[in-house]
């Protein structure tokens, strides 16, 4: 299955050309650090891009002082993260291991030099992508959560860094390593936290974690762009990234995680040019990349709670934490979201096995276990799959009595065919056991009106999906399910188009849409040119 980033192994050894090193000798600086000098530090914005000409860098252990890999960076090669594209923090710390002469260019400047010279872009996202890919795999990284497994504010932060492709070192709680991590930030405590660098966090947010990375660190109060784009889903993604192709300056706004729904899909098969699969979150992460190398920004976790139209015709969002933004047009990308099911103790339940996606922090908690997922679409069926390598059993539930309508051929196929997955036709859940956390569940048959009781350590809810557009009613045209009408149903001008001028919606959250990834993508890419019409109406293109 295709992942993100190739291998590292392969890629930190091809260097910058000669043409390269030269340009980024004359937009730079040379600089001389001794042994031991710290280049960066967790929580330090990455806001320069350093060549090393001669010497040794090293990645550094944040707790223990000591060199963290093997290998290092020498001669030829650069020092990176994939934050520096979107103007975030370093996530490791790094130093010279004996005296080191590099030239430094500011980020803005390298950022022209990548839009100029792409060969060189290519090169330099491509060792990017393979650095966070190994982080990832390794699970290595100076934010060090313990007890997700245990605490449900930890689990948020996992969940929250997990989904956005942020890599964290995740340690048991009680274990000696964890032990040993709190000792090294001059912590007493035993329970479950979260440590970034060698500081404690005092009660870890998903925001706070965020401020920490420095995502969305640029945004200024009233900042103008040409167009706000709601919603990281692959439409969202597919808009930022041409948008940015475009030259427009663009902002994505989402309020969980890059990637949305689609995110949490653990093997797509059916996307064309990726014949052996791949998973929602590589598939939109390789997006998000490709809109920060166009120059696009992300606010993430943020949700606009607000959305107006000024006197000048401009739109001003303001987000959650009080921020405004304004922009000449406005995509709202905001997708579906699966809703509550009635049933008694389903909140106090939620984030201790209940769960409305199943990704690999989900996975993890059923090793062994029984899992039950309720829904006869394509993100039941991918859930149930991907639960099945580590659960001892899943059992879907379908209201109907057949997934034909529903869930494509080649998965529902797999799903009768896996003799870790049965199907049960014609049932739902009508009460959840456990004390903490759920350990049982009772199903009924809604033919007959018998009810049994099964053991469960999970219970993942995907159905009935609803727009995310409270927000906006009374600004644009809805239907009675709250999806937005666009083009001719809304009086738009443009397929795209809603009821409102200089607003458009894209992917899920728009009425009669082809609730498919490679639809989102393909409305994402064409509404831009619809917004550049709406931008410029006097240029032709």
């Amino acid at each position: 299955m295709e992942t993100i980033g190739r291998d590292l192994r392969e890629m930190q050894r091809i260097p910058l050309a000669a043409a390269h090193v030269a340009a980024l000798r004359q937009a730079g600086v040379e600089r001389d650090y001794p042994a031991g000098a710290f280049l960066a530090r967790p929580g330090e914005p990455a806001d320069r891009f350093i060549y090393v000409e001669d010497g040794e860098i090293e990645v550094v252990n944040p707790l223990t002082g000591d060199r963290h890999l093997p290998s290092t960076l020498g001669p030829t090669q650069f020092m990176g993260e994939i934050s520096f594209l979107d103007g975030g923090n370093w996530s490791m710390p790094m130093r010279t291991a004996r005296p080191t002469r590099v030239i430094e260019v500011a980020r803005a400047a390298m950022l022209r030099l990548m839009a100029d010279i792409p060969e060189m872009s290519d090169i330099v996202i491509t060792v990017l992508a393979a650095r966070r890919r190994r982080q990832l795999d390794a699970r290595d990284s100076a934010l060090i959560l313990i007890g997700e497994d245990v605490d449900r504010a930890i689990g948020r932060v996992a969940d929250f860094a997990s989904r956005n492709r942020i890599p964290y070192t995740s340690l048991p709680l009680g274990s000696a390593a964890a032990g040993e991590a709190a000792r090294s930030c001059a912590s007493t405590a035993t329970g479950p936290m979260a440590i970034f660098g060698r500081t404690v966090i005092a009660d870890p947010t998903p925001e706070r974690i965020a401020r920490l990375l420095g995502l969305g660190r640029e945004l200024v109060n009233d900042e103008a762009f040409d167009v706000i784009i709601i919603g990281g889903g692959p439409a969202g993604v597919a808009a930022g990234v041409y948008a940015g192709a475009e030259g427009l300056r663009a902002l994505v706004v989402e309020d969980i995680a890059v990637g949305g729904q689609a995110g949490t899909s653990s093997r797509i098969e059916n996307y064309m040019g990726f014949p052996t699969g791949i998973s929602g979150a590589d598939l939109v992460w390789r997006g998000e990349v490709q809109a920060m190398k166009f120059g696009t920004r992300f606010a993430v976790p943020r949700r606009v709670g607000l959305l107006e139209q000024l006197d000048d015709g401009d739109f001003c969002a303001t987000l959650d934490n009080g921020q405004r933004v304004r922009a000449r047009a406005v995509v709202v990308a905001t997708g579906v979201q699966y809703r509550r099911l009635p049933i008694e103790r389903l909140a106090d339940l939620e984030g201790a096995g209940i769960y409305y996606a199943a990704t690999e922090n989900e996975a993890r908690t059923c090793h062994g276990r029984e899992a039950v997922v309720i829904g006869g679409g394509n993100s039941a069926g991918q859930a149930a799959m991907y639960l099945s390598r580590a659960a001892r059993r899943v059992r879907v539930l379908v209201r109907g009595t057949s997934l034909a309508a529903s869930m494509s051929h080649y998965l529902s196929s797999r799903l009768e065919a896996d003799p870790a997955i049965s199907i049960d036709y014609g049932a739902e859940v009508v009460a959840l056991h456990g004390d903490d956390r759920l350990d049982q569940v009772t199903i009924r048959d809604r033919a007959t009106g018998g009810e049994r009781r099964i053991d469960a350590c999970a219970l993942f809810i995907m159905v009935g999906a609803a727009p995310n557009t409270e927000w906006l009613a009374g600004l644009v045209r809805l239907d009675d399910k709250g999806f937005i009408l666009t083009g001719e149903a809304a009086g738009g001008r443009s397929s795209f188009a809603t009821s409102r001028a200089g607003i458009f919606a894209v992917g899920d959250v728009r009425a009669h849409s082809v609730k498919r990834v490679a639809s989102s993508v393909g409305e994402g890419s064409v509404v831009i040119s619809q917004v550049w019409e709406h931008l410029n109406p006097a240029v032709p293109r």
